[in-house]
């Protein structure tokens, strides 16, 4: 029997204990709610910011480096002809039903991404498809109809991910997948919750629980953060605040990069920006280092085409078409908008959106254009006006997916623009597996639209990073839209 000198120790040593154990949950906050979490069906970003390598997994993924690193597939070889893939699965692995995944769910995915009738927002990267063969439970086989120089890297997209026939239906509002967390809830307007899958097939993570807040105020983003209601923001909203949390001790702060692409699109179908001459008019009236001080308080950096900065292949082509509102005045008035121009601009509701559509509206006006600011609530009516009907003179958004250069080349596009030559190339690089010869010809891509502006070329979206200084393990950039979580720990 313990003495009451005992008992007393006993309870201190356990609350001592408790004291220094590291925590296991997270409260991670991001400024837009998904609207729905399979990220094989739907466009917007913020489904794979929850679901990309936590709860979904695709055959291989992307490093914190940006590099391919393997996943579902521990391993692969690729023909000397460059078409066929071979896929060797890992072992034991299960959906969260506790259904085993094996190389029929992997068929039954991809198949169903390329099909006629998908919806997967990325559904030209499963185009060099062939066939794809599973000559046993733990092999998959996929043959290409022509080379693909970045086929692995496509194949580490959230919308690759392996999905269960069971499921698949289901997934958009109760999500099953390989990951090592599992869907728990979902409070609409407020969060989203997993847990640890206590059957994952790899390394567990750190973390028992991960609970996703949806803050779209900047403001009220980082007043969380002070109270300790979240403990992370990846990408806050408020780059006004940013250096002021930069001297709080409680926090980790990181201005990192993203592979976003801010830029005001055009509706090059829909007159006036049918016309070349008004597309560079707008660009000329546009100062672009003012726009990233306005907006941005200095952080990210001027693009002149739809190019990631961090890409090797990137060139700087600001000075194409550069800021000069006299050029501006000339070419409207040369083609035949001297007496003045009025536009409006559909803009979401994210802060750098509408800051940077209210910049825009004041240099515009100094070259005889009228940009009325119509605020246009994201993903669900700017998808279903923008993108789906394309109903809209212009408008502003981050693209954040990677090495997208390639969506001024879709047929049907939300920017309608139709470029031959251009489109041309966009097909000449998906064949080439070269990487010296790719970069050239994407250098000669970029320029192409530098030159032609389909879209106002505006700045690099960059990733204010706010986290608790005993935070370890989240991204300080981000080489794929993500909020990768799988090895984040909290110090002891």
């Amino acid at each position: 029997m313990l003495t009451r000198l005992g008992l007393a120790l006993a309870l201190s040593l356990t609350a001592l204990t408790a004291a220094h154990a590291a925590k296991t949950t997270l409260a991670l906050g991001m400024a837009v709610e998904p609207p729905g979490l399979d990220p094989t069906i739907a466009a917007p970003v913020a489904i794979r910011e929850v679901t990309w390598a936590n709860l979904f997994e695709g055959l291989v993924k992307l490093d914190a480096a940006g590099k391919v690193a393997p996943l579902l597939a521990k391993s692969w070889t690729v023909s000397e002809d460059g078409l066929t893939y071979t896929f060797a699965l890992q072992p034991k692995v299960t959906f969260h039903d506790g259904t085993p995944m094996t190389a029929a769910d992997v068929k039954f995915s991809l198949d169903r991404a390329r099909a006629p009738s998908s919806t997967n927002a990325q559904k030209q990267i499963f185009a060099p498809i062939d066939t794809i063969e599973t000559p046993d439970p733990a092999t998959v086989a996929i043959r290409l109809k022509q080379p693909s120089g970045n086929f692995m890297y496509f194949l580490t997209w959230g919308d690759a991910s392996i999905v269960s026939p069971k499921t698949a239906e289901t997934n958009r509002a109760n999500p099953v997948g390989t990951g090592p967390f599992r869907f728990k809830s979902w409070t609409r307007g407020d969060r989203v919750e997993l847990e640890r899958y206590p059957d994952y097939w790899g390394p567990a993570p750190k973390l028992e629980s991960v609970t996703f807040r949806f803050i779209s105020d900047p403001q009220a983003q980082v007043a969380a953060l002070r109270a300790g209601d979240l403990d992370a923001f990846p990408n806050i909203g408020a780059p006004e605040l940013f250096a002021e949390l930069q001297k709080d001790k409680r926090f980790t702060t990181v201005a990192g990069s993203t592979e976003g692409e801010i830029v005001a699109g055009l509706n090059n179908a829909r007159k006036p920006f049918d016309d070349k001459r008004v597309r560079q008019a707008l660009m000329h009236a546009v100062d672009r280092k003012t726009l990233v001080e306005g907006a941005y308080s200095g952080f990210g950096r001027p693009i002149g085409s739809h190019f990631s900065p961090n890409h090797p292949a990137f060139v700087d082509l600001t000075g194409v078409v550069p800021h000069d509102v006299a050029k501006a005045k000339a070419l409207l008035k040369e083609a035949g908008y001297g007496s003045g121009l009025q536009l409006t601009i559909k803009t979401p509701q994210m802060a750098y959106a509408s800051r940077s559509a209210e910049l825009l509206a004041a240099m515009l006006a100094e070259a005889g254009v009228e940009l009325k600011i119509v605020p246009t609530e994201f993903p669900a009516k700017w998808i279903e006006e923008v993108f789906r009907n394309k109903d809209f003179d212009m408008t502003i958004v981050a693209h954040t997916e990677p090495l997208d250069i390639d969506i001024y080349a879709r047929d049907n596009y939300y920017f309608n623009y139709k470029n031959q030559a251009f489109k041309d190339l966009i097909a000449d690089i998906a064949r080439t597996t070269d990487e010296a010869s790719r970069t050239e010809k994407y250098k000669q891509a970029e320029r192409i639209l530098a030159e032609d502006v389909p879209a106002l070329f505006l700045f690099q979206l960059p990733k204010l990073g706010v986290w608790n200084a005993k935070l370890r393990g989240l991204w300080e950039n981000s080489p794929i839209t993500a909020n990768d979580v799988t090895g984040v720990s909290w110090a002891e």
